[in-house]
């Protein structure tokens, strides 16, 4: 069974840094592509960053200049580098993988939680 497992959340202070990461286990083969979502308190998931197996990097406006994707050194994981962190960053942020459609692939969530 493949699983994604993230890891690196916590709690910080604004202005700090944190690294995301997440690793999928149970599979051999690379996804079509790796990312992130994250879940604020009641407001709906929204997509924070996606590369693809080519290494196309798409990030939401509000990630631009503070959010870094990348992949790990190990196959099939993918790291969030998040500086300058902000209050309004609070959420459950989710890692995902997909081969294509209807083969999205979703982490259990990693809480990360911005003190002023």
């Amino acid at each position: 069974q493949v699983q994604l497992v993230e890891s690196g959340g916590g709690l910080v202070q604004a202005g700090g840094s944190l690294k995301l990461s997440c690793a999928a286990s149970g599979t051999i083969f690379s996804f079509n592509a790796m990312g992130w979502y994250r879940q604020a308190p009641g407001k709906q998931r929204e997509l924070v960053a996606v590369i693809s197996r080519s290494d196309i990097i798409n990030y939401v406006d509000s990630a631009k200049g503070r959010f870094t994707i990348s992949r790990g050194s190990a196959k099939n994981t993918v790291n969030l580098q998040i500086n300058s962190l902000k209050y309004e960053d609070t959420a459950v942020y989710y890692c995902f993988a997909t081969r294509g459609p209807g083969s999205d692939l979703w982490g259990q969530g990693t809480q990360v939680t911005v003190s002023t």
